[in-house]
């Protein structure tokens, strides 16, 4: 085996008595039993093929079976906690917290990554000049916004992307989103409001989506990705922000107006299709319509109170059932990020401060990044064996919290504010990548325990689940008379998805000793996905110009159609009755 050809190449001298055996990226088979297993091929699928009595040490003594990261060992959980004849029950219980991870990354994304990192670009303006505002506010657009509304999908890839085992998710929900987003969404928006698309937007996207869509099917063919073709990634995205900017000016110059600013030709409106009041308004601000008209000084207390009060009861009532059920289940998640995460939000006169709650950011805020990198590692590590590291933080962050509580008011922010939003921007990205974490886990669990693989669970669960959010809110905007904008948004963001999602995530796992990832697809899915996604960008870069951009319901129902089909003939590879060679 492994073990043996390792004591081989020790003997010739190739290799030290006792070094690992590296077969791929992220695998390597240490010398002993577990070696041998690797090589005798034992994989944690196999699980299902044993005697129910064998479950518990068949996954115990698999390192197959081991899950990287994350706080809960979900196989361990549902093969040796629960009893055989309670694997239904312990299967609905994983699935319902599948679906409330996918609710902290919404909320955690919606709430608490995207205002602070709107406040981040905010802060980051050198010149009130018009043109480099607008140009400013464009690059916001394309970066900025793009990383927050893709945060679930790329901190999800980079986490799968870390173990070989799991990279299939990563391509299965990359390519899955794809599909599902320029075709459901794209062909919804079609059938709600028919509509002329802006024809070059649009033919740039396609292209660079095409073009991405391209030379993610080349790694995947080789089976591997080097260094420079994961920087091809970065620098492909790169490119085309480039080209955004460059087409909008020259768009500016043939019209004569330059860089407008964005009010004059981009509506401003909100795609919250859940309540009324802005992201930033989750520390507080539910009842503003209910507040005084002669201001008064509140105590430090009745802030705290207010400022951790995600609920207005006033709106509350006057709300659908439904509404009021999904915010119930939602209340807890906004609790506990009101309570770890600072906002900041520009466009408040005192930018969301609230003195006592920012000051107990001060404390909580490192204590959720240490506690949550690496699940916990470095937060409980002890120095010198004695000290654990998470007191060390503690006491240095409570005395930067009472300093900052004793030379701050109530009414006015200190100077220093807009570092709460780097803050909160880290806070809430260590949020999204534990649930991430959490979310790629449980994934790999309910495949092993169903037999299925990581590609089938990312083209439906995990492409659907984060792209939920997107599907309600690009909806909602063509409802509201916008579906130019929500069209171009279902091709915009993908891009960047893929592009960063497939580079960065890559690129995180490359060392210097090893600048490689294999890539090699896990089943014949992988090409069913690259090709229907393919194809179906080819269809729309073809029908949409020879309908001279003019959409309407015939598309949305042809979009809709190629969906339903590409969703059968996967489901029927993934289950072997259509077989490729």
């Amino acid at each position: 085996g492994a073990t043996g050809l390792a004591g081989v190449l020790s003997l010739a001298g190739a290799l030290p008595a006792g070094t690992p055996l590296l077969l791929d990226v992220g695998h390597t088979l240490p010398p002993g039993g577990d070696a041998l297993s690797h090589a005798r091929g034992l994989d944690c699928w196999e699980v299902r093929e044993h005697n129910s009595s064998e479950w518990c040490h068949f996954i115990r003594s698999n390192p197959d079976c081991r899950l990287d990261g994350g706080f809960l060992d979900y196989l361990d959980g549902v093969f040796c906690v629960f009893p055989p004849r309670l694997l239904p029950l312990a299967v609905t219980l994983y699935a319902l917290w599948l679906l409330y991870l996918f609710i902290i990354l919404g909320v955690t994304a919606e709430k608490f990554f995207c205002p602070n990192l709107s406040a981040i670009s905010t802060n980051l303006k050198l010149s009130h000049n018009v043109a480099v505002f607008s140009l400013t506010f464009l690059l916001h657009g394309v970066t900025f916004l793009a990383f927050g509304n893709g945060a679930p999908d790329v901190f999800s890839a980079v986490v799968a992307f870390s173990d070989p085992r799991t990279a299939g998710l990563a391509i299965g929900a990359i390519f899955g989103a794809g599909v599902f987003v320029t075709t459901v969404v794209a062909g919804g928006i079609a059938l709600v409001k028919p509509f002329t698309a802006a024809s070059r937007p649009f033919l740039r996207d396609v292209i660079f989506y095409m073009v991405a869509i391209f030379l993610t099917f080349v790694v995947l063919y080789l089976g591997r990705i080097r260094l420079g073709e994961a920087l091809g990634y970065l620098g492909l995205y790169v490119f085309y922000v480039l080209t955004v900017v460059l087409c909008t000016w020259i768009h500016r110059r043939q019209r004569g107006d330059g860089l407008a600013p964005p009010g004059a030709w981009e509506p401003e409106m909100s795609t919250d299709v859940e309540e009324p009041e802005p992201s930033g308004s989750n520390s507080g601000d539910y009842g503003e319509e209910y507040r005084p008209l002669l201001p008064s000084r509140d105590t430090s207390l009745r802030i705290l109170t207010s400022a951790l009060r995600p609920l207005d009861y006033r709106k509350w009532r006057r709300k659908p059932w439904y509404w009021q059920l999904f915010k119930a289940f939602k209340v807890p998640v906004e609790l506990v990020l009101l309570l770890t995460v600072p906002v900041v939000d520009p466009d408040k006169d005192d930018l969301n401060w609230k003195r006592p709650l920012n000051c107990l950011h001060v404390l909580t805020s490192p204590l959720l990044c240490i506690l949550t990198l690496k699940s916990g590692a470095y937060g409980l590590y002890q120095i010198q064996g004695i000290f654990p590291v998470w007191a060390l933080v503690t006491l240095v962050a409570s005395a930067l919290a009472l300093i900052i509580f004793i030379t701050t008011s109530n009414e006015e922010p200190p100077k220093y504010h807009c570092v709460f939003a780097f803050l909160g921007f880290l806070a809430s990205a260590m949020w999204i990548n534990a649930a991430a974490t959490e979310l790629v886990n449980i994934l790999r669990t309910l495949g092993i325990i169903f037999q299925l693989s990581n590609t089938v669970l990312g083209l439906t669960l995990l492409a659907w689940g984060n792209s939920i959010g997107d599907t309600f809110s690009d909806l909602t905007m063509a409802r509201q008379g916008y579906p130019r904008m929500a069209f171009s948004a279902c091709f915009g963001g993908i891009i960047f998805n893929i592009l960063v999602g497939v580079g960065l995530g890559c690129l995180l796992q490359m060392t210097s000793s090893q600048p490689l990832v294999k890539l090699e697809p896990d089943s014949p899915l992988v090409w069913v996905l690259a090709g229907a996604l393919g194809l179906s960008l080819v269809f729309s870069f073809v029908t949409v110009p020879a309908q001279c951009f003019q959409l309407g319901k015939a598309y949305g129902i042809c979009l809709i159609t190629y969906y339903l089909l590409f969703l059968c003939v996967a489901l029927l590879t993934e289950f072997r009755v259509i077989h490729f060679s």
